[in-house]
Order: C-alpha cells, then sequence, then structure tokens
C-alpha cells in the first residue's frame, strides 16, 4: 500500500463519526442491563454500540428459557432506558434496541462457549491466530487458560477470550 493510500485510509478513519457511548459508558450499562435483567428473571446475553448512518446505537439481547417476548423487550428497553438516564452522563444522543439473540446468538462469556459446545459458530479475532481472524466450525467448548476452542474442518484452533472481537452461532434455531 502506498504512503498516500495509506493517509486517505487514515483520513476516512479519523473522519468517521464517533459514537457518543465511551467504554465507560458500555461497561456501565452492561451492569445496570445485568442487574435489570437479574431481577426480572432474564438473562443479558450480549451488550454492543454500534454506528449505524452517524447514530450510535446501544444493542441489548436478553433470553430467557422459552425466548422472550416483545413485552419482554419494551419493559426492559424502558426500564433501563429510564436507569440510563440518570445514572450515565452520555453526551449526544443515541437509540436503545433492545432485543432476543435471534438466529446468529451472540457468544460472549466464557461459560457461553462451554453452553453452546458442538454448535456451529463463526468467531472473529482482533489479532490473527495461526494466520486467520475468520473461524467458522464448531465450537469444542474451553481449554485452561480462558481458551475458547473451534473445530475449522478438523484443525482445533484455540483462541483467548481477549482475542476474540466478535463471536456468533450461525443458524441455530429455538435457542435459549
Amino acid at each position: 500500500m502506498s504512503t498516500r493510500s495509506k493517509k486517505q485510509k487514515l483520513q476516512k478513519k479519523e473522519n468517521r463519526p464517533r459514537s457518543v457511548i465511551t467504554g465507560r459508558h458500555l461497561a456501565e450499562a452492561r451492569h445496570l442491563a445485568d442487574e435489570l435483567c437479574e431481577g426480572e428473571g432474564l438473562e443479558l446475553v450480549h451488550i454492543e454500540t454500534v454506528m449505524e448512518l452517524s447514530q450510535s446505537i446501544l444493542r441489548v439481547y436478553i433470553d430467557k428459557e422459552g425466548g422472550v417476548s416483545v413485552g419482554d423487550c419494551t419493559s426492559v428497553s424502558r426500564q433501563l432506558g429510564d436507569v440510563m438516564d440518570v445514572s450515565l452522563e452520555i453526551r449526544g444522543e443515541y437509540r436503545l434496541e433492545v432485543s432476543s439473540p435471534g438466529l446468529d446468538r451472540p457468544v460472549s462469556k466464557l461459560t457461553d462457549f462451554q453452553r453452546f459446545k458442538g454448535r456451529a459458530a463463526v468467531i472473529k479475532t482482533d489479532s490473527p491466530v495461526g494466520g486467520k481472524s475468520r473461524f467458522k466450525g464448531t465450537l469444542l467448548g474451553l481449554a485452561p487458560g480462558e481458551l475458547v476452542c473451534i473445530d475449522v474442518d478438523g484443525t482445533t484452533h484455540e483462541i483467548a477470550l481477549e482475542n476474540i472481537k466478535r463471536a456468533r452461532l450461525v443458524g441455530n434455531i429455538g435457542e435459549s
């Protein structure tokens, strides 16, 4: 890559809109959502921030045995929105979305990687492992040292939890 294209790429990255939700906000929102879900008999599956059309979005995925209803999502959205408005000092506008994890359920907790052992998944890493940053295969559970194991075409890969950028189950129906 030429120096000019590197500079252009860097400038594009610098000019991208930034989320109004900082890492500190995300950690606090995760704590608040976890407490709220626990009190409602729900599981906080995953929480993330994304930018879409220059808008900050906080996505919260919840679940429970038998699946969540629209009413569950509405209730958590209202309660969490109110608590966040009072507790977090987010400067700027953002949208809160609360939903079920869906067919391509996010997997982010160590217990989830063990719980969904034997299921098809896609894992994307922050830095390459064995020259790869994307792994599509079958979850094999955990190895000592917080390593997630995934079988890709007969080869087992061990990936450190902190190196996982995103992990999702693939096309699983009826998860809870």
